[in-house]
């Protein structure tokens, strides 16, 4: 792990990045009133949140972005500190984010205004631009197919690779958008799977990826010095959708996308709640499983404070990233 040090500073100057440049980004959005529209049917305290700016997720994504072209672009100087490798997870970043803001826009200025861009429409879009980027793992850039826990040899998957990518990639996409409903949840969930992904990627000696993994990690937490309990912004789909589709194509990147299930646990759930959710009000005619989906909306009305909820949603992801690490070393 002698590469760490290097991937922790990385991490404090995208930190330092995104703080620095908060205070401007806030200043434009309320500029502009792009505030979150609360809908209706949400707990009745998140009504005081209306109006709070959304788009936040720029205030992470442009920091990453600066810092990895840029020491891309060192590289032609002899530094090798980040390789082309991770202009693939970096382009996810970006491409998802845009997707997201164009659904933001949307939702806050556009003719859907409340709503957002078509469900169908959003998710089309997605399962197009994740069906590139798997061609791209599989055929550019010859990433480990598959590590089955335990042994260390690559397992192929032949064509089955490129479906289960679209799968990781959409799938955890919506799951961290579903999760990102309450200050601080889908930040610090994100930034404690990036941060394992992050780690195996360097205990793999995949340098570039781990080193990618914590200066994205260190820039989620610069947002989150805003966004916590009580949020002075959001990150909107702009962030969530972006943060979802890179775990799943930084996972992919080092094989080890069985456990991203494990890693990412409340995003599953969350997204498991509302699946969950919708099938049993059809199959009863309209009575519910949950008070309310997703899962965090369920605890907030069962009695939990929205920063209990955020407190030990993170402490389960946490202890499930250490497992997904651990079983990664076995």
């Amino acid at each position: 792990m002698n590469e760490a040090p290097l991937a922790l500073a990385l991490s404090g100057i995208s930190f330092l990045m995104a703080v620095i440049w908060g205070p401007p980004l806030l200043r434009v959005l309320r500029h502009f009133h792009i505030g979150k529209i609360i809908r209706v049917e949400g707990p009745h305290s998140h009504i005081t949140k209306m109006g709070t700016p959304t788009m936040g997720g720029v205030m992470f994504i442009a920091p990453v972005t600066l810092l990895t072209i840029l020491l891309n672009a060192a590289s032609l100087l002899g530094l090798n500190v980040l390789g082309r490798s991770v202009l693939l997870p970096l382009g996810t970043l970006v491409v998802y984010s845009i997707l997201g803001m164009v659904d933001d826009w949307e939702g806050v200025r556009g003719v859907r205004k409340g709503i957002g861009m078509r469900a169908r429409t959003k998710f089309f879009l997605q399962v197009i631009i994740a069906t590139f980027i798997g061609l791209i793992l599989k055929y550019v850039l010859d990433v480990p197919e598959m590590f089955w826990p335990g042994l260390q040899l690559e397992i192929p998957l032949g064509i089955f690779y490129i479906p289960i990518a679209i799968v990781a990639i959409v799938g955890f996409s919506n799951a961290v958008n579903l999760t990102d409903g309450l200050d601080g949840l889908a930040g610090l969930i994100s930034a404690t799977a990036f941060t394992a992904y992050g780690a195996i990627a360097l205990f793999q000696g995949q340098i570039f990826l781990g080193r990618f993994c914590f200066t994205l990690v260190g820039a989620i937490f610069g947002f989150l010095w805003f966004n916590v309990y009580p949020a002075q912004l959001f990150m909107g789909d702009t962030g969530s959708l972006a943060l979802g589709a890179t775990l799943g194509v930084v996972a992919l990147m080092t094989g080890q996308w069985l456990l991203l299930p494990i890693i990412a646990i409340i995003p599953l759930s969350e997204t498991l709640s509302v699946m969950l959710q919708v099938a049993y009000f059809k199959l009863t005619g309209g009575m519910r499983l949950f008070k309310m989906s997703p899962l965090h909306h369920h605890f907030e009305l069962s009695g939990w404070s929205e920063t209990q909820v955020v407190q030990r949603f993170w402490l389960v992801s946490l202890i499930a990233s250490l497992m997904g690490i651990a079983l990664a070393l076995i």
